[in-house]
């Protein structure tokens, strides 16, 4: 399946794979879907592999529903009027509340392998937006220097597949989703692939 060419010349081709689904996952579920973001999903190829029925799944959904109708979803999974369906923090998520343990336990992670978070950033670190974004960085090097495999692992299994894998299967089944039910099938199956993955190379 094609997901678009690498971000560094210098990363393997599986390097570059794991990238480019961080990166997507991250820009799905950190804001409402735009134009550009809408066009690239609709020429997305899928194959007959899990993941490949999946990413075409979210691309034939892409091209049958508008903006508007993925921002609502969007709204009412993530928002609400008080409260949206699901709440995606993993602080929420471990310990039933905001701001807890978890989220402490990630930013001195975070701290310890220089990774700073952006001044424009609206949510905590905890958010799945976020941490897919940081996994992204540790992939191609954003943050100065690099971050080996190993620990990649650690921050890995330390604040990402402790609870992320509930979220996508949360994701998947909840209420409103129709776009947003195969972005929960693509995390659910992306979770357990890289945790394979880190397993072997350990």
């Amino acid at each position: 399946m094609d997901l678009g060419s690498s971000q560094s010349s210098e990363l393997s081709e599986e390097e570059g794979y794991r990238a480019h689904l961080y990166r997507l996952l991250a820009r799905l579920l950190g804001a409402p879907a735009d134009q550009d973001l809408f066009r690239l999903l609709q020429n997305l190829d899928g194959d007959d592999s899990p993941m490949g029925q999946a990413i075409g799944a979210l691309s034939d959904v892409a091209a049958r529903i508008t903006m508007e109708e993925a921002a609502q979803e969007y709204h009412d999974i993530f928002i609400g009027v008080t409260e949206g369906e699901l709440v995606p923090f993993g602080s929420y998520y471990m310990t039933g509340f905001l701001h807890e343990k978890p989220l402490l336990d990630l930013r001195n992670s975070m701290s310890e392998l220089g990774i700073a978070r952006t001044e424009e950033a609206a949510e905590t670190e905890d958010h799945i937006a976020s941490l897919c974004e940081i996994m992204h960085g540790m992939i191609t090097g954003e943050f100065g220097k690099p971050i080996s495999l190993a620990a990649q692992h650690r921050f890995f299994e330390d604040h990402v597949a402790i609870w992320a894998d509930k979220f996508f299967e949360d994701l998947e089944a909840a209420k409103s989703a129709r776009f947003y039910m195969p972005v929960g099938l693509i995390g659910k199956l992306f979770l357990e692939i890289e945790g394979e993955a880190f397993k072997i190379a350990a």
